[in-house]
């Protein structure tokens, strides 16, 4: 096992570590352990919500899920030699739930959640159709996934780290900031809002304290959305066997990582989309000097998928085009098509019993494969969801006979404001 450079004690809570990690992005959040090109390491990786949100029978936590408080990522972890314009290599060589802890309260110690926000409370994909605060608890056996809140159902879950990146410069960190309020500013009263502005509020930034912590609380990015260093993607097929390429842009980097995935549909649909957890990664770095201007990676990372996927040899597709539900025309929004596939997807479903929120919650976390399809033939692009046939233990497929009709036993627990 490669040495624990960054460990976690599933006990504490997050701000209480031996390292203290951030849920900001800023070039000024101190690192907390020094790598060097080369090294191989383990880093344990805290639950995004920091234990906010519980295996039983309720959605009232995720309705009232604290935003203002992911993620909980760990690091920075300085490389040495990095410097602005290098290309930094991060190979995931292992990675997986919290290790030798098979219970507990703690998403990672053998379950996971998935949760679909309520829509006053961050929303999701399909946030029209689904309002209300949902949640599904997945139990862990090996790399299979089973939940008592969807029955029917179990798969070899792709886990991955749903967010890792390196630090912002301060000039792009001002960029990320003009831009996104530039278009908040264009609908500021919208719900769920447009992006989300720095928020001194729960900002945890490692070490930092007293004018230079509210400095930097007052600047700092949230870690929602993916951007120029990575950073939340989401991208079910980052996992054991990839290699990332992340530009730098401070020295040492200032790699961390966080969120990880038991499983998870292409796209996140529901935001909490995936499984939810704790655990740990093993990670290999190294550098490719000058190698942003070297391979024009002047933005946004590349990567090689992983090589661990799951061999589901059958799949049904859906397809949407992109026409709203009120039967209006939209200019090859590859967006609404891929909408429209899910909910086709999930009203497909039902037809076999299932309730719409357990439909939905077999797309965010069963590892779905979406696709764009068409995106020139205007003016409707076209999207897909290729739904893996073998996650089921019935034939979902269309016959002559008719569906099949499961019992959908007690469903999703549901809560809302």
């Amino acid at each position: 096992m490669p040495e624990v450079v960054y460990p976690l004690d599933s006990s504490k809570k997050f701000t209480d570590q031996k390292y203290v990690g951030h849920n900001r992005w800023h070039p000024d959040i101190p690192a907390n352990v020094t790598v060097r090109p080369g090294d191989t390491f383990r880093v344990d990786c805290r639950e995004w919500f920091d234990g906010a949100i519980h295996n039983d029978d309720s959605a009232d936590d995720v309705r009232d899920a604290p935003l203002s408080t992911v993620h909980c990522l760990s690091g920075p972890f300085h490389v040495e030699g990095a410097q602005p314009g290098d290309l930094l290599i991060v190979d995931i060589l292992d990675l997986g739930p919290i290790p030798q802890e098979d219970s507990g309260p703690l998403a990672g110690q053998g379950w996971g959640y998935t949760g679909i926000f309520a829509k006053q409370n961050g929303g999701g994909f399909l946030t029209d159709q689904f309002p209300d605060a949902y949640k599904t608890i997945w139990d862990f056996s090996g790399q299979t996934a089973t939940s008592r809140h969807v029955p029917g159902v179990s798969f070899t879950g792709i886990v991955h780290p749903g967010l890792m990146g390196t630090a912002p410069s301060a000039e792009l960190l001002a960029r990320w900031n003009r831009r996104e309020q530039a278009l908040i500013d264009t609908d500021p009263d919208r719900v769920p809002p447009l992006a989300l502005p720095p928020l001194p509020q729960d900002a945890i930034l490692g070490r930092l304290e007293g004018g230079e912590y509210d400095r930097v609380a007052a600047e700092a990015a949230r870690t929602a959305p993916p951007r120029e260093n990575g950073g939340n993607q989401d991208i079910k097929n980052l996992t054991k066997g990839s290699r990332v390429f992340y530009p730098v842009y401070v020295d040492g980097a200032k790699l961390s990582l966080g969120d990880l995935h038991f499983s998870q549909g292409d796209g996140e649909i529901t935001f909490c989309g995936a499984i939810e957890m704790g655990g740990f990664i093993d990670l290999h770095v190294d550098l490719i000097k000058g190698g942003m201007e070297t391979y024009g990676v002047g933005e946004n990372a590349i990567f090689m998928p992983g090589n661990v996927d799951p061999r589901y040899e059958r799949w049904l597709a859906f397809s949407g085009t992109s026409v709203t539900l009120d039967d209006e025309q939209r200019y090859l929004d590859s967006h609404l098509s891929y909408q429209r596939a899910c909910l086709h997807a999930i009203d497909y479903l039902t037809k076999f019993g299932y309730t719409p929120e357990q439909g939905y919650m077999i797309l965010g976390a069963a590892p779905i494969e979406g696709r764009l399809s068409g995106v020139v033939d205007i003016p409707n692009s076209c999207s897909t969801v290729y739904l893996p046939t073998g996650i089921f233990d019935f034939d979902v497929t269309p016959s002559a006979s008719g569906p099949t009709r499961i019992d959908p036993g007690t469903g999703v627990p549901r809560s809302s404001f």
